[in-house]
């Protein structure tokens, strides 16, 4: 995992992802492709042509598809944001909100980004339920994040609460509690020499940073500091 909450380019997770992107890739380009036209039987019969026909030379007449005026000279909009998705969950996964303000930002119509997070939806590339798991695991173990500040962190990218409490739901107090002592051991390791009180008081603003309540942060602390050596005298 990288710092981010991300699977690392060679985890067993972006390959499955990296997968996936291929084989969605192949699946919407062969979708794009229609029938090849069939070559004509024989060269073709200059009595036959149509004179009305325009000479090469000559603008070409717009296409008309449904009733519309087809512009060959601009991008399919759909085209468009489906590539600005894949790009960015190329570099790791996104929940569907984050997706939705990256195309706005990129001036995505609001309707063609919903019907391409739909279909990306479809195929598993944007999943909510896993990526807000994903996050949690991974920040809690890299960052030492607290159940509270996770579930601040899923609902700031748009993750539905119900789905964040139930990725933060498997951190139980135990484990919160045993992640907020690994942190206070490898701060203190730092603060050899300081007092007492300065050492329990800047531990403390750590944990409450990283969304430690604090009566667990009082608990952890207090008993890290008064069991260093340092301040035990012979």
């Amino acid at each position: 995992m990288t710092a981010d909450g991300m699977p690392r380019p060679d985890s067993p997770g972006a390959a499955r992802q990296a997968a996936a992107l291929a084989a969605l890739r192949a699946a919407e380009a062969a979708a794009r492709q229609g029938p090849e036209l069939s070559a004509p039987a024989g060269p073709p019969d200059p009595s036959a042509r149509d004179s009305h026909a325009p000479s090469a030379g000559a603008p070409r007449a717009p296409t008309v598809a449904n009733g519309r005026v087809a512009d060959d000279s601009e991008p399919d909009p759909r085209s468009v944001a489906h590539g600005i998705a894949l790009r960015v969950l190329a570099l790791r996964p996104h929940s569907r909100v984050e997706l939705e303000r990256k195309l706005a930002r990129r001036g995505c119509d609001p309707q063609v980004a919903a019907e391409v997070l739909d279909r990306l939806t479809e195929v598993g590339l944007v999943d909510d339920a896993a990526y807000a798991h994903l996050l949690v695991q991974s920040r809690s173990r890299t960052n030492g994040l607290s159940g509270v500040a996770l579930r601040r962190e899923l609902r700031e990218k748009g993750v539905d609460e119900d789905l964040a409490k139930d990725a933060v739901g498997a951190l139980d107090d135990e484990t919160e509690r045993a992640r907020a002592e690994e942190l206070v051991a490898k701060k203190l390791r730092t603060m050899g020499g300081l007092d007492p009180q300065v050492q329990a008081r800047r531990l403390a603003a750590m944990l409450a940073r990283k969304g430690y309540p604090a009566g667990v942060a009082y608990a952890v602390v207090r008993d890290a500091v008064n069991a260093a050596v340092e301040h035990h005298h012979d």
